[in-house]
């Protein structure tokens, strides 16, 4: 079901009213509503799934509840790793068995040796990266004894299955949404206005900024060869407001959904493309993904510790699986790969943690110096987007050097391209806003400051109004993060 749909239009009130009006009086009702609500949700795209979901959590709960009894340290490692292949071989069967069968046919007939095997038709189910992750993370602080394991089944169901952020994230912290689900939960009306708020924003990013990019980013891509330098960049940065839409768009949506129930989920996007390097980059992109990373593979590893060697080594671990967590394919680990290579700099000279805070803060405009480093930032980021959206690494590197022509000067042929011009002047007003809202969770929360009740409402009404116009479209579009 997707948040952008008729269906979740009607799904979502009908859950709200049971919630609060029917089971209002009871938290383990609710929890178990929540329950049969997210696997509805979640089975309305295909049932037969279910059974990882509901196979996943069972078997993590009883990783948890063993971990908590026993003192054994052989056997509470026995358990870790059982939890962890077990989740792990789930996620490898369903999105990566393809792809290593293909690369050991391609590598054994290279040394001569050809080999015959049937590649499977596997069907990836969606949002399994993410539900794996956050599995995962829980035996993990049971292990290590940050976290306590909990003995209710019902609201550790709900914490695996949460519909607003099972499929595509935030990837939550048990340490975070779990303890929620034993709360007493009561409503706070402008908790939910403010979920409103942020749905809104969401649904904006979604059907406005994100969908009508990738219909430009897709002719452009899907076509590159027939188009000149000047163009192809224009696809390029027409996928990175897409990707960057349609992603945050959907956290927006899952986090403001969730104040509409009571529950806070952790920021995923920062105002990532205002940052003035990399390392500032990746603490505000895909934030629940990089802490994760940071915490259970990163960090493990040595961290920043050790010698300049060991923590360049560390950073390249981390992006390439990071890049192969992604999908299965070696343009996302070209992908990892270079944002690696972008990062290495930065940490040589010891200058990953310089710009830690919001940029410009307190000032309307960002200083020379800070804009420049926003522009090259974003440029590095566009680059390697191609990778990203590549369909293989002959594409990324065909787009790369169409580019890089005679033609890369020259102004793109709008023409070519309806409505093309009348986005990006979309794409730059989204900017102003965002930056005027850089401070916040979100780009607009910070409209509930503003004490006229009448320009709140005309600014609500300008962006749906703007979500009518250049929103509406026949084909509901999939959010990008769900085949991931």
């Amino acid at each position: 079901m997707l948040f952008n749909s008729l269906d979740f239009a009607v799904f979502l009130p009908i859950v709200f009213v049971l919630y609060w009006f029917v089971f209002k009086n009871s938290i383990r009702s609710q929890n178990f509503l929540i329950v049969i609500a997210s696997y509805f949700f979640y089975g309305w795209w295909d049932w037969r799934f279910l059974a990882l979901i509901a196979f996943s959590t069972f078997v993590d709960f009883i990783v948890g509840k063993q971990l908590d009894k026993t003192e054994d340290r052989n056997l509470r490692k026995s358990l870790l790793v059982f939890s962890i292949l077990v989740n792990i071989g789930f996620l490898g069967f369903f999105k990566y068995y393809n792809f290593f069968l293909d690369n050991f046919i391609t590598a054994f007939t290279f040394m001569g040796m050809p080999i015959k095997a049937n590649s499977l038709n596997i069907i990836l189910p969606v949002g399994i990266s993410f539900y794996t992750f956050q599995t995962m993370s829980y035996s993990i602080d049971v292990y290590r004894r940050k976290l306590r394991a909990t003995t209710d089944l019902v609201a550790f169901s709900a914490f695996v299955s949460y519909f607003p952020q099972l499929v595509a994230g935030p990837i939550e912290r048990a340490s975070n949404l779990l303890p929620q689900f034993f709360e007493r939960r009561k409503f706070d009306y402008l908790k939910a206005k403010d979920g409103l708020r942020q749905v809104l924003w969401g649904l904006f990013k979604k059907l406005v900024i994100a969908d009508n990019c990738a219909e430009f980013a897709n002719a452009i891509f899907n076509n590159s060869t027939e188009y000149e330098g000047s163009t192809l960049v224009l696809g390029a940065v027409f996928f990175t407001f897409q990707i960057y839409g349609d992603f945050s768009g959907y956290s927006d949506i899952a986090i403001g959904t969730s104040r509409l129930f009571g529950f806070n989920l952790m920021q995923n996007f920062a105002f990532p493309y205002f940052s003035r390097d990399i390392a500032e980059f990746w603490r505000r992109w895909h934030i629940s993904l990089s802490t994760w990373f940071r915490d259970y593979l990163y960090i493990p590893l040595g961290g920043s510790k050790g010698s300049k060697v060991q923590q360049i080594r560390n950073i390249f671990i981390i992006f390439l699986v990071s890049g192969f967590w992604h999908g299965a394919n070696w343009t996302f680990i070209a992908w990892g790969a270079l944002n690696a290579i972008y990062f290495i700099p930065l940490l040589i000279f010891g200058t990953n943690r310089k710009n830690l805070g919001t940029v410009a803060m307190d000032k309307k405009r960002p200083s020379l110096r800070e804009l420049s480093a926003i522009l090259v930032t974003f440029a590095l980021t566009v680059f390697s987007w191609i990778f990203f959206r590549a369909e293989s690494m002959n594409h990324a590197m065909s787009y790369i050097s169409g580019i890089f022509t005679a033609q890369l000067f020259q102004v793109p042929d709008f023409s070519v391209f309806p409505g093309a011009l009348t986005l990006l002047i979309l794409i730059f007003g989204f900017l102003i806003v965002e930056w005027k809202g850089r401070a916040g969770q979100y780009a607009i929360s910070g409209m509930k400051a503003i004490p006229s009740k009448a320009r709140r409402w005309s600014i609500y009404f300008l962006i749906i109004l703007i979500i009518d116009i250049f929103g509406s479209t026949s084909e509901e579009i999939e959010f990008i993060y769900f085949h991931f």
